[in-house]
C-alpha cells in the first residue's frame, strides 16, 4: 500500500522537473554561514523544518534540509503534528511507500513495529495519513537531499503523526524515541510552523516589549501600537526560538503556558526536547540552533494574518 502525494499540485509543483529545479534553487539561495558561523555538516542529527505550501515556506525549509549531510545515514524519522483528527498519543502509517513527485521513500517497517509493541502507537487510517500535510511537506526535501547523498533507495523512513499531547506523554514519547536519536545512523525531522496570527485564527496576541512573555497582551487592547504588529509577532517568535535554543523543557511549556503562542509543532518539538534530556550525553555535546527565519506577510493591522517559518537543526557531537 503507497501513500499518495495529496498535496503535490496545489501545495507544491507535481511535476518532476519543475519542483527538483525549485528545491535546487532555494537550496543555493540558502547561505552556508549563519552570524559568520558556517552551517554544520558533521553531527546533525535533527532539523526543524515549516510545512507551509512551498510558495511561503520553501526557502525556511531550505535551510533545514542543508544541514542534512549525514552519509551514513539509514533512517529518518519525521514528526508532524496532525491537524485533521484529534490523537491523545502517536500514531503510525500502515503503508509501505510515501510516494513524492521526485520518487518514492520506504517505510520502516522493523522499527515501526518495534515502536507499536510499546503500546504506545496507534495505527493511521489510509485517509488520515493522506490529508495530513505535515509529513508530506517534508517528503519533496527529504528524497532530494537523500538523492545528493545517495541514499534514497537505502534510507527508510519512520513517519509519526503526533497527537495534542499531555507534558507526562511527551516526557513518556520523548524517552521511548530517546535511543534512536542517539544512534548517529538515525535522522529526525520536527515539523512546525511558527505563530499563526490574526482573527482567523483566533491569535491576536501583541506585546511592545522585547520580551513578550513579561508583558503578554492583545492587539485590541492598545489604543496605539508602538510596535508594528509584525515586529511584536517576530518578537514572540523569536523569544520562544531563544528558549528552545536552551533545550529546556520546562521553560518552553511556561513560555507557551504564558504566551499561547501558536507553534502548531509544539507537541513535535516537546517530544524531541524530552528525548534530549534522556540522552546520555554531556549537555555541552548537545546545541540547538535557528538558522531561518521568516514570515508570510508583515501584518501592519488586525484585519491581515501571517504565519511565521523557523527552521533550526540539532547536533550531537560524537
Amino acid at each position: 500500500m503507497s501513500r499518495v502525494a495529496l498535496h503535490s499540485g496545489s501545495w507544491y509543483s507535481e511535476n518532476e522537473t519543475e519542483l527538483d529545479d525549485q528545491l535546487s534553487c532555494w537550496l543555493s539561495s540558502a547561505t552556508t554561514t549563519i552570524n559568520g558561523q558556517a552551517l554544520p555538516t558533521a553531527d546533525v542529527r535533527a532539523i526543524i523544518s515549516p510545512h507551509a505550501g512551498y510558495a511561503y515556506s520553501g526557502q525556511a525549509a531550505a535551510y533545514a534540509f542543508k544541514c542534512l549531510q549525514n552519509p551514513s545515514i539509514k533512517r529518518v524519522f519525521i514528526l508532524g503534528p496532525s491537524h485533521h483528527v484529534y490523537l491523545r498519543g502517536c500514531a503510525l502509517s500502515a503503508c509501505r511507500t510515501y510516494e513524492t513527485p521526485l520518487g518514492n521513500l520506504t517505510l520502516d517497517h522493523d522499527t515501526m513495529d518495534a515502536l507499536t509493541a510499546t503500546g504506545h502507537f496507534t495505527p493511521m487510517s489510509q485517509s488520515v495519513d493522506e490529508e495530513e500535510h505535515s509529513i508530506e511537506m517534508q517528503l519533496p526535501y527529504l528524497y532530494k537531499m537523500l538523492k545528493i547523498l545517495g541514499k534514497e533507495t537505502s534510507t527508510k523512513i519512520v513517519p509519526i503523526l503526533v497527537g495534542a499531547l499531555s507534558d507526562k506523554r511527551e516526557k513518556l514519547y520523548g524517552e521511548l524515541l530517546a535511543p534512536y536519536l542517539a544512534d548517529h545512523d538515525n535522522f529526525f525531522v520536527i515539523s512546525s510552523d511558527f505563530c499563526h496570527w490574526g482573527t482567523r485564527f483566533r491569535y491576536t496576541f501583541y506585546s511592545p516589549d522585547d520580551k513578550p512573555s513579561t508583558y503578554p497582551g492583545n492587539v485590541q487592547d492598545f489604543k496605539v501600537h508602538p510596535l508594528p504588529i509584525y515586529r511584536a509577532i517576530e518578537n514572540l517568535d523569536r523569544e520562544g526560538m531563544g528558549i528552545l535554543e536552551t533545550l529546556s523543557y520546562d521553560e518552553f511549556t511556561h513560555y507557551l503556558d504564558v504566551t499561547s503562542n501558536t507553534i502548531c509543532g509544539r507537541h513535535p518539538i516537546g517530544v524531541l526536547l524530552c528525548a534530549v534530556e534522556h540522552l546520555r550525553v554531556r549537555p555541552e555535546n548537545v546545541a540547538l540552533r535557528f538558522v531561518y527565519y521568516a514570515q508570510s506577510s508583515s501584518v501592519k493591522t488586525i484585519r491581515e494574518s501571517s504565519v511565521s517559518y523557523a527552521s533550526a537543526y540539532l547536533t550531537i557531537a560524537s
